[in-house]
């Protein structure tokens, strides 16, 4: 009989009640032991639903209070000095969110460790802190207590743990910045870190655990061939030492790692056949004796539902061959998807018919059980004959194609993506702008305060009317502007008091995309977002920001920006329709874009913001993959600014991100200003500007705004003189790392007061 299995289930609940119950402790509102109890009724909740879908095992270690990498080096005693840790101490609760939100033990500010995406998503995790002589010890019990906790619920507990090499290619430390994450010095910690782990699998085997799922995701990356080397000699060891291992893979192909990964003694192995269906042939080849061979082929990243009888059929030669030896699977753990489909009663109901989320998709997976196993009875039989109808009803729905789109995106090679040289334009605009050395500005949210997101839900209620709600947002606006105007910023902001997402906001607003009501999934932490649904064609109806853009301008004399989600991030932080190339629909994006653009300067605005933080996040694994991409994300920015004129100025911003990789990229898509997120990094990611002469204007984010910690004006100052020192400073801007709206009102006006002083001394000693 063929064993089908999770890597992994959201953690948030379908409410978010983890993050409610993280953000009451943080805030000092419920106690400890509040937290921990929706810890464990979340957890014993998502593993009745797993086993209550015929799941064989149900996964332990995949729930975090932050994230998995975090609890993973907590777990290992992997915590900076300046947390105050005691080295023979267990690894408190609290570390860990003093790690991730940067604090000290005496509560004063400490800087927070790096945050960046989680290979190609959205998702990101805390990186590791690492150094030469790191060492290593169990430092938690969380996992071991997790085991326990589902065993006395009457489940059989499969741990699920970060891979070793996985774990030190996602670290950095200072010693190994010259190679960032190849650098071949980090499998020196091996020697240490090892042990460590063979005592977790022999703790694990002691508690009756008989399966753990390492994962290694790293295996899917272009891997230099010392890192691919180590697996032999890590394996060697971990396979000895009770549990069996599924090493898992995802996010791609194996690829050129395939005869190493086939060569270790490890009891199972798992890819990802939705990423990289053309890997099965050799994959399946290469399984050993009684190894075993779980298939990813239930889309883990994506809400669309599956086509049962394809896979089955993509699966027939691996079922003949390997029966009980084939487990099947989601492609990756499915912490990317929503919970519950069935929450989701505003959605039409040939929308919904059309959507898989988490629960659901443990529903495909026992489906295509019976499917495979030939088992199907009268309600197997049922549920397939509506799968397969609800497919062909997608096929054929007229919902999907407009006309007016293909036309436009036909046409939209004919339009000039050229604008006049950076060096000429930038005298025109500042001319115009007439703006200091130094520039203040901010990335465009400010504090969405309860009373704000109160004002959004009576409106969409409608117990609010639309007169009443344009004249409180059009008041909290001119709030933010005076405040601003006090604060003494340079560039100004409307605050987007009217958006209750960067990239939900603007899908309302277009046509082709569909809404949920409980379609979370984890950002980061307690930040938890709602893709949209990129179902059809996409096209601007109507303005959607030129009104309010407008309003704040005609309140102040300084320029107050226009603030846009940009095509690549629209796209890749929503959940896209799969029945096109993703190049196409961000192509249509990006002209649905360029309509706004041009109506936000019609209307007077002189500098225009299109974020793009997921510019980097939708680089191709692969190294080989990455021209293709960069070619249409960059061509679909340049569609979305072509037409603007010399003294109008374009912003974008990006998130946490390596931009080695991407920095010719970054310069052709020839923004005029770019802000980007380098405090947690103390300046580092500017090296890439540096190395490359980077010709526009930057502005390097100066503090952290996912930490409450309110920043020194010398610490700015410090920052902005080392940017200095890689740039030159008349094309520095001085600006937060990302957008505010996670932040409260007094710290928010404190850091930037220090803000703005820090430019002001850095204007006088220039």
């Amino acid at each position: 009989m063929t064993i089908i299995h999770n890597l992994g289930f959201p953690r948030i609940g379908a409410d978010r009640e983890l993050k409610r119950a993280q953000e009451a402790y943080w805030a000092g509102k419920a106690d400890r032991d509040s937290l921990l109890a929706t810890g464990r009724e979340l957890r014993a909740r998502h593993w009745a639903v797993q086993a209550q879908a015929g799941l064989q095992w149900v996964p332990v270690g995949d729930f975090a209070w932050y994230d998995q990498i975090l609890e993973w080096s907590t777990l290992l005693g992997a915590v900076p000095a300046r947390f105050g840790q005691d080295e023979s101490a267990p690894v408190e609760l609290d570390t860990l969110f003093r790690m991730a939100r940067g604090r000290a033990p005496s509560g004063t500010p400490a800087a927070a460790c790096e945050m960046t995406k989680w290979f190609d998503t959205n998702y990101h995790y805390i990186v590791p802190e690492l150094h030469p002589g790191q060492t290593y010890r169990i430092a938690r019990e969380s996992l071991f207590e997790q085991v326990a906790e589902a065993q006395a619920l009457g489940h059989r507990a499969r741990p699920v743990i970060p891979g070793p090499l996985t774990w030190l290619w996602l670290g950095k430390g200072d010693a190994f910045a010259q190679g960032g994450a190849a650098d071949e010095g980090k499998l020196a910690l091996l020697a240490a870190l090892l042990p460590v782990y063979e005592q977790v699998l022999q703790r694990l085997a002691a508690q009756g655990v008989d399966w753990v799922q390492i994962d290694e995701p790293v295996l899917v990356l272009d891997l230099p061939a010392a890192w691919k080397k180590a697996f032999a000699d890590v394996y060697a060891r971990l396979t000895v030492q009770g549990p069996k291992i599924l090493l898992a893979t995802y996010f791609g192909g194996i690829g050129d790692a395939l005869d190493v990964v086939q060569s270790l003694p490890v009891h199972g192995l798992h890819v990802d056949l939705v990423r990289a269906p053309d890997q099965l042939d050799a994959v399946l080849a290469g399984v050993q004796g009684e190894q075993v061979l779980s298939l990813g082929i239930i889309d883990g990243r994506n809400v669309w539902r599956a086509d049962l009888d394809r896979i089955h059929a993509q699966v027939q030669a691996a079922a003949a061959r390997l029966k009980d030896r084939l487990w099947l699977a989601p492609s990756c753990s499915l912490l990317h998807t929503p919970i519950d489909l069935s929450l989701e009663a505003g959605l039409d109901a040939e929308l919904r018919s059309w959507l898989s989320f988490a629960i659901q998709k443990l529903d495909e997976l026992r489906l295509l059980q019976a499917l495979v196993d030939g088992t199907a009875g009268a309600a197997e039989q049922q549920a397939l004959d509506a799968a397969r109808q609800a497919l062909r009803n997608r096929a054929a729905s007229s919902r999907i194609h407009r006309a007016d789109v293909a036309a436009r995106l036909a046409d939209c090679g004919t339009i000039s993506r050229n604008r006049t040289p950076f060096a000429l334009r930038i005298r025109s605009q500042q001319q115009r702008l007439g703006l200091p050395a130094f520039p203040t500005t901010t990335i465009g949210s400010f504090p969405q305060t309860p009373d704000i997101r109160a004002l959004r839900r009576d409106w969409r209620a409608s117990t609010l009317g639309d007169a009443a709600y344009e004249k409180a947002i059009r008041a909290e606006i001119e709030r933010v502007i005076r405040f601003q105007e006090e604060v003494g910023l340079d560039v100004l902001v409307h605050g987007e008091p009217e958006r209750n997402d960067m990239v939900e906001y603007f899908g309302e607003l277009l046509a082709g995309f569909a809404f949920t009501a409980y379609g979370w999934v984890q950002s980061y932490g307690s930040r938890c977002v709602k893709p949209p649904l990129i179902f059809g064609d996409v096209a601007r109806l109507a303005p959607m920001t030129v009104a309010w853009s407008s309003y704040a301008q005609s309140l102040t004399d300084k320029p107050v920006k226009g603030m846009l989600t940009g095509p690549v991030t629209i796209l890749q932080w929503s959940f896209v329709r799969d029945d096109q190339p993703r190049d196409q629909t961000c192509r249509q994006i990006a002209l649905a874009l360029r309509d706004e653009v041009l109506d936000l300067e019609k209307a007077g605005i002189t500098v225009i913001q299109i974020d793009e933080p997921a510019f980097r996040e939708g680089l191709p694994l692969r190294r080989g993959d990455w021209a293709a991409y960069l070619d249409w994300a960059v061509d679909s920015f340049r569609l979305s600014t072509s037409g603007v004129r010399d003294d109008t100025q374009i912003h974008t911003h990006m998130c946490y991100s390596e931009f080695n990789d991407i920095i010719q990229a970054i310069a052709a898509m020839d923004a005029d200003v770019i802000t980007i997120e380098t405090s947690r990094s103390n300046m580092e990611l500017l090296g890439a500007f540096e190395d490359f002469a980077y010709p526009n204007d930057i502005g390097p984010g100066v503090y952290d705004i996912h930490s409450p910690n309110v920043p020194q004006e010398n610490w700015m100052v410090d920052l902005m003189r080392k940017a200095a020192q890689r740039l030159p400073a008349e094309r520095l801007w001085v600006n937060p790392d990302c957008g505010l709206k996670t932040r409260a009102w007094p710290e928010t006006r404190a850091a930037l007061e220090s803000m703005v002083h820090a430019a002001r001394t850095l204007r006088q000693a220039a």
